[in-house]
């Protein structure tokens, strides 16, 4: 029973921190101070340390000897190396969702695109982004292997987290990456394979990544 009560405390603690760092109240750099998370989550500080652990192994979290855990800054390698990640993982999950996708699905996604297409004629890259995460979430979201969604899950928290996808930084790259979801859409409702599917959402997240290092001056990825 107390182990129990401790991993629901833990998982309180993860999700009250992960969404503070996540909509910037928690900025980078912000100094955690378990036991005040702790009280004011009114438990000890193992839960609130087992939740910052979970955080640190997400790269949300930095560590430093005499000093605690801070929110970590962003990262242009920590983002390359999670937009690999989802580049290999996040097709695969929006090609098993596919067969979960009914009509009703289908337009809800379509309907959402649309707004970000006439976002596009008084252009806002936070509406965008936010647009873009939710097209996302409803395309994999019905994965039902529950191991790969959590994998991708994580990887759009720490997106978020870094606030790095923002297309602020990419804003030339927003009116191709509505296409390429209409066109993800039509592989969807046509009922391709789930290879093709997935050869289409890869090629569309490599092409966000690599907009993206461009602008900052990197090199293309390798995948």
């Amino acid at each position: 029973m107390v182990a129990v009560m401790t991993a629901s405390k833990s998982e309180a603690a993860y999700q009250l921190v992960s969404e503070r760092i996540v909509n910037g109240a928690y900025s980078p750099g912000y100094r955690l101070v378990l036991g005040t998370i702790a009280d004011e989550l009114g438990c000890s500080v193992v839960p609130v340390r087992e939740a910052i652990r979970r955080l640190e192994a997400e790269g949300l979290v930095h560590f430093t000897r005499n000093v605690g855990a801070t929110v970590a800054h962003v990262d242009s390698t920590l983002y390359l190396h999670t937009m690999q990640t989802l580049m290999i993982i996040e097709p695969a999950a929006t090609a098993l969702a596919a067969d979960a996708m009914d009509a009703k699905w289908l337009a809800k996604a379509r309907a959402l695109n649309e707004s970000m297409r006439q976002c596009l004629e008084d252009f806002d890259p936070v509406s965008f982004t936010r647009m873009n995460t939710e097209f996302h979430q409803l395309l994999y979201g019905q994965c039902p292997n529950p191991h790969i969604l959590d994998l991708v899950q994580r990887g759009w928290r720490r997106l978020a987290a870094m606030r790095a996808s923002s297309f602020t930084h990419i804003p030339n790259r927003a009116r191709a990456s509505v296409e390429e979801h209409e066109k993800l859409l039509d592989l969807i409702a046509d009922h391709a394979t789930p290879a093709q599917i997935e050869a289409a959402a890869r090629v569309h997240r490599a092409r966000t990544l690599n907009a993206y290092l461009k602008a900052a001056g990197m090199a293309p990825s390798a995948i």
